[in-house]
């Protein structure tokens, strides 16, 4: 029977060891009249050693997209494949490939990347049930903290890759769009890959939120669908050669 095993940090814990609660639930739940007076001081310092290691892990792999999905999906399953593809087709046009670490759709298109003989970047979160990195990661950051690992996708990445998932993967996405559409990234590519499955999300958008005058039309302009894959990783390399001089191009 494998034993369950559980990353804090740099720290590995199996056992009666693991812990019932995350870092994040510690820091963001309520721990009563004056507790966060002695600990969160102390707790800032170590979110600015997640940031500076994140930064020294991530600072020299050059030209990288990030690639989204769900974790359930199953080796056999079409997404998984498509996962692949990604990977290898990001690495072949000069891209590192930036995942969640985990499994299903993240490890595909680690897999691919490293298939690929590039640069496979998977970066890990402390969860409840954690399963580790998957194998196919050559350069693996865990982080406890969310926000940071959000900060290091957003940083690190030039555009955004989106396969089928569930709830996860919808907060990287509209965490994305929402960055764009107040002007704290610019020029940043999303792409979602599979009509089939993200039309009656963007069918819902349009008929809903633009409808209702919560979304101004240009927004959904910031996010294109294709089933595609070499069309996915061509729009990227154009929003790219918008923005970056020839000269300037590493890929």
């Amino acid at each position: 029977m494998t034993r369950r095993y559980y990353h804090k940090g740099p720290v590995t814990l199996r056992g009666t060891q693991v812990p019932r609660t995350t870092t994040d639930q510690r820091l963001l739940d309520d721990a009563g009249p004056a507790d966060w007076v002695h600990s969160d001081p102390w707790r800032v310092m170590r979110i600015q050693a997640e940031f500076v290691e994140g930064f020294g892990a991530l600072a020299e792999i050059g030209p990288a997209v990030a690639v989204f999905g769900s974790a359930r999906t199953a080796a056999d399953h079409p997404y998984y494949a498509w996962g692949e593809r990604v990977g290898r087709a990001l690495v072949q046009a000069g891209y590192a490939v930036i995942t969640g670490g985990g499994p299903g759709v993240m490890e595909a298109a680690n897999k691919g990347a490293a298939q690929a003989g590039g640069t496979s970047v998977g970066l890990g979160i402390e969860l409840p049930f954690e399963t580790g990195l998957n194998d196919h990661v050559d350069l693996g950051v865990n982080f406890r903290y969310f926000f940071v690992r959000k900060t290091m996708f957003v940083k690190y990445s030039e555009g955004f890759v989106v396969l089928p998932g569930g709830v996860g993967t919808l907060d990287e996405l509209f965490e994305a769009v929402t960055l764009i559409q107040t002007g704290k990234v610019t020029n940043f590519p999303i792409v979602l890959l599979g009509e089939d499955y993200w039309s009656p999300l963007l069918g819902w958008l349009t008929s809903t939120l633009l409808a209702e005058g919560m979304i101004s039309p240009g927004d959904l302009d910031l996010l294109r669908v294709t089933d595609d894959v070499d069309e996915a990783v061509r729009w990227v390399r154009e929003h790219r050669e918008q923005r970056v001089p020839p000269e300037h191009r590493d890929v």
